[in-house]
């Protein structure tokens, strides 16, 4: 199975030009890139100057979408929109944004409206804080279970889910998060989503892990911790960064 790469640039960079540089950076050093797919998330604007883009292992993802679907909305994004522009995938849920308020019923409804659409929703979910007692879990249980209400067993077999420990992202990380970690959190969101729905579609659900990701703990989750994939942010935006990632992986 491919491992699915997702490069989330965030607000970065700050024009077209440089997009369109780090664009095609990335497309040369991925060309003897085996075994993955490589989901490249840009700001909204650059969306389309990337939509023709010929490469066979680039899909284009937008890092969010409006909770309606067309109107009176200033500065909004409709998923109709991210298809039209070839988007094939959007972030949802993530923390950054969880953090600006968005809810789970938020992103239920971004959920909904992308499905509806044909964009696999990259679902993101994870705690603040990891506690001894075990609370986190049922803080992970509730994302889960609200963010999927009403997606249907065959909905939800193209949702890609990232799951993202708060404390060990960027600046205000408390530390980094193990291999271990991620394999107990794995197994858990399987079995909340075998509960939901039933074993097989759990085991088909991809996870991924994206907490600070990088070339020196890529192969820690992505092979020996046995995710199906990353979520990068930062070293996104630095193709031989993200080339080192790739090559962890073989």
């Amino acid at each position: 199975m491919n491992k699915i790469i997702v490069a989330n640039w965030k607000m970065n960079p700050q024009s077209k030009k440089e997009a369109e540089v780090l664009f095609n950076s990335i497309s040369k050093g991925i060309k003897n890139i085996k075994n993955s797919q490589i989901i490249i998330c840009p700001p909204f604007p650059f969306l389309s100057v990337f939509g023709n883009n010929k490469s066979k292992k680039i899909f284009l993802g937008a890092q969010n979408v409006s909770i309606e679907n067309e109107g009176s909305h200033t500065g909004e994004v409709s998923a109709s929109m991210i298809f039209s522009m070839k988007g094939k995938y959007a972030i949802v849920g993530h923390s950054e944004c969880r953090s600006s308020g968005e809810t789970n019923k938020t992103v239920n409804t971004k959920i909904l409206n992308l499905i509806r659409n044909k964009i696999s929703p990259i679902v993101c979910v994870g705690e603040k804080d990891r506690d001894h007692d075990g609370n986190y879990l049922s803080f992970i249980e509730d994302q889960i279970r609200e963010c999927l209400n009403g997606v249907s067993k065959t909905q939800i077999k193209n949702l890609i889910i990232a799951y993202e420990p708060v404390w060990a992202i960027g600046k205000n990380a408390t530390r980094e998060a193990t291999k271990e970690e991620f394999i107990e959190m794995k197994i858990f969101i399987k079995k909340v989503i075998s509960d939901l729905y039933d074993s097989k579609i759990a085991h088909s659900i991809p996870i991924l892990y994206g907490g600070s990701v990088n070339s020196l703990n890529a192969k820690s989750f992505a092979i020996e911790g046995g995710a199906d994939g990353l979520l990068v942010g930062r070293d996104s935006l630095n193709p031989k960064k993200f080339e080192a990632i790739l090559n962890a992986l073989k």
